[in-house]
């Protein structure tokens, strides 16, 4: 067995940063209530302070637009309470934590590559007079892919429609700027991008519309209820400064190692702008869960799409949406890298893969020719 594991997971959590550890560390020790007027109190007020401008700055966003809330999931349905508009259109890829928060959104395609079907989204609006809310996610979390966000502000402003991003997976990896694009609402997640689980944030530009669904203090400016995660925040906030984009290497790397083993593996969504370090990939022959387990007992850690499923492995709904038939999608894993992704690392991750699929895939792949 390895004696460490190689982690090439980072889009289901990536691991806490040494900044984000220390920041957490110092706001501990202080404790108090950020709300207090004493002494205590105010230090623990100028931490979250800290962090909400490091939060705001990671996004082009001001720090009175930003709101702290326990996650991307509370974020988004935060936004889509918010809004005030009762008409919802959201990508056919979009994450359960937007589909299921309004479950009779107008669903807009996307294409093979898993790209928003703009022309399809301008019919959708047209369609109906009556003010809309669109929702589309900066970065697929599974594939990777980056949504023309650009374009769809711009068919929304057309519209009249309001824009909520998800942008939990872009954040700290690519550059986002939420006033430099025009969007309304912008999730985020603290864990994505090298800091504490448990805390995220909501921004919503200043003259957006937004009413709390939060009742009780007036935290967050009246429009999140609750005392602040004193610890959680600061992390997040370190995080973010110390968070920088990412680049492709690590990952075209890794991507044409894997192809030269199975050249009839298939890296989704390849012919699109995807994030610098997410790979999907299908190993022929061989089912994700025997993938994950296999190369888990290799000492490398990779998931089967998104982590938010109770460790369920189950049919990707973006590789559906995308047009992917069950059997080669049903072999498809998520490699994603992150902060402290080594090239040791890919090395490891390609040799464990190589063998796996000599074992199994080759075998697999012979019999079925054979029968």
């Amino acid at each position: 067995m390895p004696a460490a594991s190689v982690y090439l997971d980072h889009n289901a959590t990536s691991p806490l940063r040494p900044e984000a550890f220390d920041a957490m560390v110092e706001a501990l020790q202080t404790g108090g209530n950020p709300s207090a007027v004493h002494a205590v109190g105010r230090k623990a007020r100028g931490l979250v302070d800290r962090a909400r401008r490091q939060v705001a700055a990671r996004v082009g966003a001001l720090p009175a637009e930003v709101i702290f809330t326990s996650g991307g999931t509370e974020a988004n349905n935060m936004a889509l309470a918010g809004s005030g508009r009762k008409r919802v259109l959201i990508s056919s890829i979009e994450h359960e934590s937007v589909q299921r928060a309004v479950p009779d959104a107008e669903v807009v395609p996307v294409d093979g590559e898993g790209v928003l079907d703009l022309a399809a989204l301008e019919r959708k609006l047209a369609a109906k007079s009556e003010p809309a809310l669109v929702s589309v996610m900066f970065a697929n979390n599974e594939t990777g892919v980056l949504q023309p966000m650009a374009d769809i502000v711009r068919i929304a402003r057309k519209a009249g429609a309001l824009v909520h991003c998800d942008a939990v997976q872009a954040a700290g990896k690519v550059p986002v700027d939420l006033h430099g694009i025009g969007i309304d609402y912008l999730s985020l997640a603290a864990h994505k991008l090298g800091g504490p689980t448990g805390v995220g944030a909501l921004i919503v530009r200043a003259d957006a519309p937004f009413a709390s669904n939060r009742f009780g203090g007036g935290q967050e400016t009246n429009r999140r209820a609750g005392t602040e995660n004193l610890s959680g925040i600061v992390g997040f906030g370190a995080a973010a400064e110390a968070a920088s984009s990412l680049d492709s290497a690590l990952r075209d790397r890794g991507e044409a190692a894997l192809l030269a083993v199975a050249p009839k593996a298939r890296v989704f969504a390849s012919g699109a702008k995807r994030l610098p370090n997410t790979t999907y990939i299908s190993m022929p022959g061989v089912p994700a869960e025997i993938q994950v387990m296999a190369l888990d007992l290799a000492g490398v850690c990779v998931s089967a799409g998104s982590a938010c499923s109770s460790g369920k492995v189950h049919r990707s709904a973006v590789l559906a949406a995308m047009g992917i038939e069950d059997t080669e999608a049903g072999s498809a894993i998520r490699i994603s890298f992150g902060w402290n992704s080594q090239s040791d690392d890919i090395d490891r991750l390609i040799a464990a893969w190589r063998d796996l699929y000599i074992r199994v895939g080759k075998s697999d792949i012979a019999s079925a020719r054979a029968a």
